[in-house]
């Protein structure tokens, strides 16, 4: 941190200015891009936009917004969202921007303010959240992002009761979809993960008994293998009946002449 202040001091008395790069810059509209005035009450309702186009609609505070995009292969998106407030408040509140994807997976952030308080006093609140790089493959049980529709919703969590209901204006863009770089990935998704849902093959004919060996068809084949539990079970017989035998023959009285 010492370092930068003196790089910046440095700069400024060389006549020069330190500006920020452009991979911290907030993305920017699509040219020609139309804004969208709507948005969606549910997963199944939520509004279709594209990454580029702006939206700017009307609410009330405590209603959940939705917006659906589409994201490829090797994208990194950055969400971003204004939310103004048009009449006073009676304390602070706190909004989140949640993003989901296909299976209704809540996908975390790699970056941005995801759930910032605004202050009483505030006329406005900005969320931020960058998405981690799609994947073109993935295993079944992780929950990474994969190529598919995505869902935004925005919401407040936390709030006086006073303010609830009162008129917000929510402006949102979702970056163009930068290219994330090298992925180190190891394979490619061919086709999309689903289950195998293919029959068996039918038999039409009975199956043909298996041939016996001829050495099992002797004299001994009816015999149990040894070690078997039936060969146990009767030398355990046998030893009890001995054992029976003797024990009589020892306990008996003699008898008298």
């Amino acid at each position: 941190m010492r370092t930068l202040i003196r790089s910046a001091a440095a700069l400024a008395a060389a006549g020069l200015t330190l500006t920020p790069t452009a991979a911290a810059a907030a993305p920017t509209p699509s040219p020609g891009a139309a804004t969208v005035t709507k948005a969606g009450t549910s997963f199944l309702t939520a509004t279709t936009i594209t990454p580029g186009q702006p939206v700017r609609v009307g609410a009330s505070t405590g209603d959940h917004l939705y917006w659906s995009f589409r994201a490829e292969a090797g994208q990194v998106h950055e969400v971003t969202a204004t939310v103004s407030f048009g009449k006073a408040r009676t304390g602070p509140s706190t909004w989140t921007v949640d993003v989901f994807d296909g299976l209704r997976r809540r996908q975390a952030c790699a970056a941005g303010a995801q759930t910032p308080t605004a202050a009483a006093t505030a006329t406005s609140v900005t969320l931020g959240c960058t998405l981690r790089r799609v994947r073109p493959w993935a295993e079944p049980w992780s929950g990474d992002p994969l190529p598919g529709t995505y869902y935004l919703r925005l919401s407040v969590t936390d709030l006086p009761e006073p303010d609830l209901g009162l008129p917000v204006e929510v402006d949102l863009l979702v970056g163009g979809g930068t290219e994330g770089g090298g992925s180190g990935d190891d394979g490619e998704l061919a086709a999309p993960l689903v289950a195998n849902t293919r029959a068996g093959t039918v038999l039409t004919a009975e199956p043909a008994p298996e041939p016996v060996a001829e050495g099992e068809a002797g004299l001994t084949g009816w015999l149990p293998e040894p070690g078997s539990r039936w060969v146990w079970t009767s030398a355990g017989g046998v030893l009890a009946a001995v054992a029976g035998v003797v024990g009589f023959a020892l306990t008996r009285r003699p008898r008298r002449p």
